[in-house]
């Protein structure tokens, strides 16, 4: 989970596990203040921001600047029939173009979202000192970790959010180990959203000429879900996507999920798909949760565009890392969009 009122980051997995994340994120209201530590207290203040979370001009968030989204929701009902290649080819067509859609009929129980929204709240509204047994530097698990700004040491403004990571690697670690507030809904969100992660890269995987089965799912989405990887899916509140170096806003649809093309997506079909930048913005007087889930390859995966792809472009537009050393990079410096 994640609080905050400035970019969301994509938030910490461990690169040298092959695990499924999931995450909470909560952009407060002003009405809300952080602790000279940079933790989210819960606490009433006067409603001004501190300076040290105030961004620079250009960073700044203007709703006005940002178009609506006019691009339907991709059904996924429909690839269960008759409708199935139209389907796939609205989902291509936006991971090319855009790099964003929403999708309704999903599988995912839209009275499941609706628990899990609140279930991120009430971790947040919790007393400082229980989040603060998750703080990265001290948190009993290897699994969670909780925190505020990304990259606090080398921003020049710190990021208006809360955040909880929990790391997957099977249901009885993350019983044993999420916090007991959260565990719950937060592992029957990744379990029943998997079978729609398959169904989305298995569309977007065979446009490339990529069949999966269970051999080659791993390969591409770790255990389960994927953001940083393939794709990175969220449930939407007050979401921008930039598109062609302008801002488009993704007005929430009740039940529906706002699924990105990640980066190892974009480098495995070589460019065609496009990793999308994207920013959330909350209000002066209500707090706004993002609940993204992500996974990774294992760490020593070389990522590279697929032979494929690359025998078709006739050029590779990329070069072959590791995605230890891509994790290292991105984890470790102030991100200022893409490039």
């Amino acid at each position: 989970m994640n609080e905050s009122s400035s970019s969301t980051p994509r938030l910490p997995v461990k690169a040298s596990s092959n695990f499924l994340t999931i995450s909470f994120d909560e952009k407060t209201s002003t009405k809300d203040i952080f602790n000279c530590d940079g933790v989210f207290d819960g606490k009433a203040g006067a409603g001004v921001v501190p300076q040290a979370y105030i961004q620079p001009p250009a960073e700044q968030i203007d709703k006005n600047n940002a178009t609506k989204c006019d691009i339907p929701p991709t059904d996924l009902s429909r690839l269960d029939g008759p409708d199935h290649d139209e389907v796939v080819n609205q989902i291509v067509r936006a991971a090319e173009t855009l790099g964003f859609f929403q999708v309704i009929n999903h599988g995912v129980p839209v009275e499941l979202l609706d628990s899990l929204k609140q279930t991120a709240h009430n971790f947040f509204a919790l007393p400082a000192e229980r989040k603060a047994v998750y703080r990265k530097e001290v948190s009993p698990s290897p699994l969670v970790k909780y925190g505020t700004s990304f990259v606090p040491e080398k921003e020049k403004a710190l990021e208006w959010k809360d955040y909880i990571s929990m790391a997957y690697t099977n249901d009885a670690e993350a019983m044993q180990q999420w916090p007991v507030e959260c565990a719950d809904d937060a592992l029957q969100y990744l379990k029943t959203s998997h079978e729609m992660v398959r169904k989305l890269l298995d569309a977007l995987m065979g446009n490339l000429g990529v069949e999966l089965d269970d051999s080659k799912i791993d390969a591409f989405i770790g255990k389960e879900d994927d953001g940083i990887g393939g794709l990175y899916v969220r449930v939407p509140e007050n979401v921008d996507m930039e598109k062609k170096g302008e801002w488009v806003e993704i007005p929430p649809i009740p039940g529906a999920l706002v699924i990105n093309v990640g980066d190892m997506l974009q480098i495995w079909s070589n460019g065609r798909y496009k990793s999308a930048e994207h920013r959330v913005r909350t209000t002066s007087t209500k707090s706004r949760v993002s609940i993204p889930i992500f996974a990774s390859p294992e760490a020593t995966q070389k990522i590279a565009p697929l032979p494929q792809v690359v025998k078709k472009d006739g050029v590779a537009r990329y070069t072959e890392f590791l995605f230890s050393d891509y994790m290292n990079n991105f984890f470790g410096n102030v991100h200022d969009g893409k490039k």
